[in-house]
């Protein structure tokens, strides 16, 4: 793990694999730190440049005074892209994580080769269901959304795995201020028509038992994108990482070899 000050806000991140490897950058979700990736990466291929990171707020980053914009996230990731060399990179979001890679595709085309945009959407539900959900957290705390949460993240069978505790204490575990000042940020965001001005390869993942992304809003954002690509992981909610992760790295793979990785 290393650090790295981003505009007066250290962010925690990891880089792995060759100099000289295919680069790709992981954007988590909303609630998880860069810990969420842990299940797939020995499934992929090798010879991949890896670029990880914890969000503002969460994980082992700053937790700056919120609210925070998407224009801040997005701005983040492409100053630690610029600091550790990434560029035309494929870029893996999800989540919160996905908007971010619209954004930067929107932005920084030279940064940005191709896109995995999973169990996101353009727009992500309404600035008033997310206002009720910040109140709460600043409130309360994540505890007073956590149940409501796993119920939309995960699929039935996996609430009853020795796995999900984990990550239900993961989400318990972000600090309020950084959780609410990210939702604000997705409150705030609505990247239909520059998601629609984009062309690059793209594709989407979405789980079948995902409540917060259902696989309807994925395939909608990404048919935004002329040549799109889509995937369904069934028997999966809104971490299909998490839940399937050898499904996940497959589809990954695939496309990672489409973008011309070889190992």
């Amino acid at each position: 793990m290393q650090t790295a000050n981003i505009g007066g806000v250290r962010l925690n991140y990891s880089v792995t694999g060759p100099k000289d490897g295919t680069p790709v950058v992981f954007a988590n979700s909303l609630g998880t730190d860069m810990r969420l990736w842990d299940g797939i990466l020995p499934l992929l291929p090798q010879g991949l440049r890896i670029l990880r990171f914890d969000k503002r707020g969460h994980g082992l980053s700053d937790v700056p005074d919120g609210p925070y914009s998407m224009g801040t996230l997005v701005a983040d990731v492409e100053k630690l892209m610029d600091l550790n060399g990434f560029r035309d990179a494929i870029f893996v979001g999800l989540s919160i994580g996905g908007l971010i890679a619209q954004g930067l595709a929107a932005k920084r085309l030279d940064l940005v080769r191709a896109l995995v945009l999973s169990n996101t959407g353009a727009k992500i539900g309404t600035r008033d269901m997310w206002q009720e959900r910040i109140d709460a957290v600043l409130a309360s705390g994540p505890g007073a959304v956590v149940d409501a949460t796993m119920q939309r993240w995960f699929a039935k069978a996996f609430h009853e795995s020795d796995a999900f505790p984990a990550w239900r204490n993961m989400f318990l575990r972000t600090p309020a201020q950084g959780w609410a000042g990210c939702a604000a940020a997705i409150a705030g965001t609505d990247f239909i028509t520059p998601t629609s001005g984009l062309r690059l390869p793209t594709l989407g993942i979405a789980g079948s038992e995902d409540g917060s992304t259902p696989p309807d809003l994925v395939r909608e954002t990404v048919d935004l994108v002329p040549g799109s690509n889509f995937a369904l992981i069934r028997g999966a909610g809104h971490l299909p990482c998490v839940e399937k992760p050898a499904d996940y790295a497959a589809i990954l793979t695939a496309f990672f070899r489409t973008q011309g990785h070889q190992e």
